[in-house]
């Protein structure tokens, strides 16, 4: 199998896979993975050319953060071939984006992930927190961070677009080197589109994740706490039988229609096997070889036009 492009990540100097490695699953938040499985997941990553690596403390209560240090150093890759990226400022017992919490926590992670240092550490979902407190106190105990080599940059990750400019229009130039946006760059919303050349302007790195819009966009579903509208649920089954009934898959062409803007540095989709990591990386080789297939593209479009761009409060995210 042929392996996965490298894009470069805004001005950061990283070249990341464009197929992300999401270890939400990892901690066993969408069901059990056993660290059998988990390890098997990040060498098979590995092998099809994913560098690229998220997690948070939030996930399964700082069990993903300790799977996958686990899997990374049973997989033996040096150091300077992959790209990490945790959070800080969500946890299981709520909310902190003081400069004292994430600077502790960039130390608990470090001991989790069995690394000295992290590439990327990013404010894990920021609308839940005062965006002034981001700009003034968050964003600069971070800069410190970076000083002191435990992060090489600094990104911020929420739900509501709008978030992103109001954090880097208070910001000088430079002090955040990467977002991380989801669930608006899919076949149902495409809403991060409108936002690409500003974010482009301020040179920061894009990551879009859970392309599959966090299970609509799959022949099984969403899963029963999912937030969406009961008319968007109703109207991605459709899409999905529409897709099954002409021999398709609508994740995987859900997949290929993220993947194939290039502005998007890359698509970050949770993944907890070997079956799972090889249908995303097939998904990315054909879309380079073959293209994306238009005529089943159209009609999903057409199916989802009276949903397209809705979406839900932010007050429920398993991403």
């Amino acid at each position: 199998m042929a392996t996965l492009d490298l894009r470069p990540l805004g001005n950061t100097g990283l070249r990341v896979s464009s197929v992300g490695f999401g270890a939400s699953p990892l901690g066993k938040v969408f069901g059990d993975v056993s660290e059998e499985d988990a390890f098997a997941a990040v060498r098979e990553a590995f092998r099809l050319g994913i560098n690229f690596f998220d997690t948070s403390p939030y996930y399964g209560g700082t069990l993903s953060e300790k799977v996958l240090g686990k899997a990374l150093k049973a997989a033996g890759v040096p150091r300077d071939q992959y790209i990490v990226s945790t959070k800080c400022g969500r946890y299981v017992e709520g909310f902190d984006f003081s400069a004292e919490r994430v600077t502790r926590s960039i130390d608990e992670s470090l001991g989790r992930l069995q690394l000295e240092y992290v590439d990327i550490l990013q404010c894990h979902d920021i609308e839940f927190g005062s965006l002034d407190q981001i700009v003034n106190e968050t964003i600069p105990a971070l800069q410190k961070l970076k000083e002191g080599g435990k992060i090489r940059f600094i990104g911020i990750t929420g739900l509501p677009l709008e978030i992103f400019s109001y954090v880097l229009d208070r910001l000088p130039p430079n002090s955040v080197d990467v977002v991380l946006s989801y669930c608006h760059y899919g076949i149902n919303d495409n809403a991060l589109e409108d936002l690409l050349p500003y974010l482009k302007s301020k040179g920061v790195g894009i990551i879009s994740a859970s392309p599959l819009a966090m299970g609509l966009l799959t022949e099984s579903g969403p899963p029963e706490w999912h937030p969406a509208s009961m008319e968007l649920k109703l109207k991605c089954h459709e899409a999905a039988a529409f897709c099954k009934n002409k021999g398709k898959n609508i994740s995987r062409l859900a997949m290929q229609y993220s993947l194939s803007n290039r502005d998007i540095s890359t698509i970050l989709v949770g993944m907890n096997s070997i079956q799972q990591v090889q249908e995303n990386v097939t998904a990315a080789v054909e879309l380079e070889s073959s293209g994306i297939d238009q005529e089943t593209l159209s009609g999903v479009e057409s199916i989802l036009k009276p949903v397209k761009n809705q979406t839900w409060p932010s007050g429920i995210q398993r991403h």
